[in-house]
């Protein structure tokens, strides 16, 4: 692991120039101290790293410096550099340790990391995308169980229920938005595990239960349809384009979408239960309007108007006339860009 971070080490200086110890720490995930040993080490090793004082010092690498990674091309370096973050494997650091080793290797007139931003930590309206957290040392058992094909005894806590040690079979993992998941058999049956909720993770010396060459992909969407197949709440919506994408992160899974004459989007989606529909309904306020079922619409509507009641102005206080109303408050949402 350590030479690992020595590589990356060079690699951030090498790409990025004059670096302060802080920033370095904060890179490579480690504190200042291990930044200061591993530039010792790297100077003892022939590295030409040196300290620059002052008010805008760090340390840097003489100029002409470079390591190299030989065996891409220009477009398989490239795919690599704009893979996906990895963070629902608990692969991000390594992947993004990868991409400075890639990214070092590619000639000057080809290199692209300046032109292509991928995974960005917010969006354009400065929402944080917080992926979720599985604890490396947890990930890094489940990964290697996997891997090695032997057993895995995780302490899960699933929904509803008191977390409880399960011996499982691994197959295989997944990742999707950021979210992972384990694919395993338990006692011959098939189960999925959300990676964010196993708490801890022993690998057994035993073998694992399972055929030596898999589909991970077909497994996949085996899952996936037998889920979607349970007992889920389907509902019937209008969005706005604009607010479709945080419609879909707090959905369950879209079984149909068409678009509207008004540029409106209709779509069918599925949510866990009725409270879970009107909780992320609510969420985007005059930017989705729930069709169907009428138990949901009503559910809305109360909430609407309990919120309305609570923040009416009292007559004795000055309010807007009733044109300015009109005029600055949609009475739909087919009369709003966003909500």
């Amino acid at each position: 692991m350590r030479a690992d971070r020595l590589v990356s080490l060079v690699l951030l200086l090498r790409q990025r120039g004059r670096l302060t110890a802080d920033t370095l720490a904060r890179e490579l995930e480690v504190s200042t101290r291990t930044v200061l040993r591993d530039i010792e080490a790297l100077s003892a090793a022939g590295v030409p790293v040196y300290a620059e004082r002052g008010r805008h010092g760090g340390f840097a690498l003489l100029p002409g410096f470079r390591t190299e990674l030989t065996g891409l091309n220009h477009d398989e370096a490239l795919a690599l550099l704009t893979a996906g973050s990895g963070r629902g494997l608990g692969l991000g650091p390594a992947l993004a340790s990868a991409r400075r080793k890639v990214a070092d290797a590619l000639p000057d007139s080809h290199r692209a990391t300046a032109r292509l931003l991928v995974e960005p930590e917010t969006d354009l309206l400065s929402r944080r995308l917080v992926a979720e957290e599985v604890p490396a040392a947890t990930m890094a058992v489940v990964r290697g169980a996997v891997l090695a094909g032997r057993r895995l005894r995780i302490h899960y806590a699933a929904t509803g229920d008191t977390a409880r040690w399960r011996t499982v079979d691994p197959i295989g993992l997944v990742t999707v938005r950021d979210r992972g998941y384990l694919l395993a058999s338990r006692a011959g049956a098939d189960r999925t595990y959300r990676l964010s909720r196993v708490l801890a993770a022993e690998e057994l010396p035993e073998p694992a239960q399972r055929p030596d060459r898999v589909d991970l992909d077909r497994i996949w969407q085996e899952r996936r349809a037998r889920f979607l197949s349970e007992d889920h709440l389907t509902v019937h919506v209008r969005v706005h384009p604009g607010r479709r994408e945080e419609l879909l992160t707090h959905a369950v899974a879209v079984r149909a979408e068409e678009p509207e004459p008004d540029g409106w989007l209709r779509l069918e989606v599925t949510f866990q239960d009725s409270w879970h529909a009107e909780w992320a309904l609510w969420q985007l306020g005059l930017g989705a309007e729930a069709l169907d079922p009428p138990s949901l619409r009503t559910a809305l509507g109360n909430r609407a108007a309990e919120l309305a009641a609570r923040y009416r102005i009292p007559y004795s206080e000055p309010c807007l006339s009733n044109d300015s109303v009109s005029r600055s408050t949609p009475s739909s949402p087919r009369a709003t860009a966003g909500g």
